[in-house]
């Protein structure tokens, strides 16, 4: 069974939720199965409303695209193989840091997806939840 079950959702936006409150970033965490369909949210406390969108949207372009979206972005600059990437999937595509794919034997199965802070702290973030995958 390779699905994000809700079990493995909880587990993951945990671990990303205490990250978040150890470096006092209140953040939006989402995990999603592999299509990029939302397993779970949550919004921590004072985490800003328009993150929450941003975050489910990390989450699916991790799923979608099998890679973390910092490193997505640095192709999808001017130039770069990607360019433009970032306006398919009717805008569902985020181009910063903080999606990370979940693997599972080495398949991605789904993606975390977090928002509401500096670019660095959404990856470290997002990386804490994924390391409990």
């Amino acid at each position: 069974m390779t699905a994000v079950k809700l079990e493995d959702a909880r587990r993951v936006i945990s671990a990303a939720e205490k990250k978040a409150k150890e470096i006092g970033q209140p953040m939006n965490i989402a995990v999603a199965d592999e299509g990029g369909n939302i397993v779970s949210h949550v919004r921590m406390d004072s985490a800003w409303i328009g993150s929450i969108d941003i975050s489910m949207k990390k989450a699916y372009t991790s799923s979608a695209f099998e890679i973390e979206t910092k490193e997505l972005a640095k192709h999808a600059q001017s130039g770069g193989q990607f360019f433009g990437v970032h306006v398919s999937n009717d805008g569902k595509i985020m181009i910063f840091a903080g999606g990370i794919p979940l693997k599972r034997d080495g398949k991605v199965v789904g993606a975390i997806g977090v928002s509401g802070g500096s670019g660095d702290q959404d990856h470290a973030v997002a990386a804490a939840g994924a390391g409990a995958f």
